[in-house]
């Protein structure tokens, strides 16, 4: 029986000539990482079952961004146990103030993860790595532990479902309006412990950050993680950032997958899930006006490059609406510095909005934009549960930057077609 790409690299990591769906593996990681959350846990519990450090100090890695820079004392004490940790034990990549960024943006940016590897995160998004043909997904800080005391951690191998792309997107529509779509089409539990693979000829008219944006979501159809086919994308990002070698796998002509769903990319629209979950999904122009309170650009699904540009160039020449607030977060430092340069940072300063210092933020109702009660927010994150952003009567709806940012322009939800574009 054939294998699919994800159980192709789970295998070679167990090393095993082939896995089964359902079966049980012992494989070895090649990067365990956490963030200021989910790492002080792990090292609570590395503490118990395991005194002599990491396995492998360069597969380590910390990185600070859902409350950095700290908002209050609790979040200090937890960067502060990170930090000290992370110095006691010589980790080679610890990211804090002034070399930070979300982790799911900074962790590809800086190349330590590539094609053909295996990673797990203790944060749920940790697959969003399977646009670079990585097998990634999130765990809990008790697996981080184990998996940073020995090098390996147990797997279930998953089953798949096989999504073939087809045709081209259209203007203004982007990867975030596709994972919406699909995760509409097959619910939150659609994909429950599977895995997504992208496939056919569409593949090659998504752009690098389409992909992270569609994998990073993968955990919101119950995904155990999403993966794409590494083609000359794939590759020209990963020689751009990382010196890594890579290894290519390709699913077997024969693998065998619980379904098969076909999407025309052509035929999608600009797409936005309503509150409260993102199977709750409408497309732009079949709903009446929704007013908003607030608006978000930015996090670990949409906070890179390419979102800010096109949030940038909708808001270039027009004013934020009255009554909005429109809160802007470049992903990493980098992207912060690359958006500066290129003076989209400035078209976004006059047209009324705030711009932050990369960090998670409002998206789990961190700091940097919590809602009062009965508030509605448009956002690019990537969940809109009860209380996620703030008040529980605060509503979320999930888009994409051109959406979200024509939505701060106009006051109400809308698409940059409703503002001439």
């Amino acid at each position: 029986m054939g294998m699919t790409m994800s159980q192709k690299i789970l295998a070679k990591h167990a090393g095993l000539e082939e896995v089964q769906a359902g079966q049980l593996i012992l494989a070895k990681v090649d990067l365990v990482h956490g963030n200021d959350i989910t790492t002080p846990v792990a090292i609570r519990e590395l503490d118990k079952i395991h005194g002599e450090g990491v396995f492998d100090k360069e597969k380590v890695v910390f990185v600070m961004d859902h409350f950095v820079p700290n908002k209050d004392i609790t979040s200090a004490k937890c960067t502060q146990i990170c930090r000290n940790f992370a110095k006691e034990h010589g980790l080679k990549h610890y990211y804090d103030v002034g070399n930070m960024g979300i982790e799911h943006a900074l962790i590809p940016e800086q190349g330590l993860i590539t094609a053909g590897e295996l990673s797990i995160g203790a944060d749920s998004h940790t697959c969003t790595y399977g646009a670079l043909g990585a097998f990634s997904t999130g765990v809990g800080s008790t697996d981080m532990a184990a998996a940073m005391a020995t090098g390996e951690l147990w797997f279930k191998v998953p089953t798949a479902i096989k999504v073939v792309l087809k045709g081209k997107l259209q203007k203004h529509v982007s990867g975030k309006d596709l994972i919406l779509h699909l995760i509409g089409m097959i619910g939150v539990d659609g994909a429950l412990y599977e895995s997504i693979e992208f496939t056919g000829e569409g593949v090659a008219s998504l752009s690098m950050d389409d992909r992270f944006a569609i994998c990073n979501m993968a955990i919101e159809a119950g995904g155990k993680n999403g993966i794409f086919p590494v083609d000359e994308k794939t590759l020209e990002y990963i020689k751009a950032h990382s010196q890594k070698e890579y290894h290519i796998y390709e699913a077997d002509e024969d693998a065998e997958y619980d379904r098969v769903i076909e999407i025309d990319l052509s035929s999608l629209k600009s797409t936005v899930a309503f509150p409260h979950l993102p199977e709750n999904t409408h497309e732009i122009g079949s709903f009446e006006k929704i007013s908003i309170d607030q608006a978000v650009i930015g996090s670990c699904t949409n906070g890179r490059l390419s979102d800010i540009r096109v949030a940038a160039e909708i808001a270039r020449g027009r004013k934020i609406a009255e009554n909005v607030r429109c809160i802007v977060i470049p992903a990493t430092q980098k992207i912060y510095l690359e958006a500066m340069e290129k003076g989209y940072i400035k078209d976004l300063i006059e047209a009324g909005a705030v711009v932050s210092t990369p960090t998670c933020g409002p998206c789990l109702g961190g700091y940097m934009g919590i809602l009062a009660p009965n508030e509605r927010c448009i956002s690019t994150t990537n969940r809109n549960f009860v209380g996620r952003m703030g008040d529980a009567s605060s509503e979320i709806y999930l888009a994409s930057p051109e959406v979200a940012m024509a939505s701060a322009v106009l006051g109400y939800i809308a698409s940059p077609t409703d503002l001439g574009l």
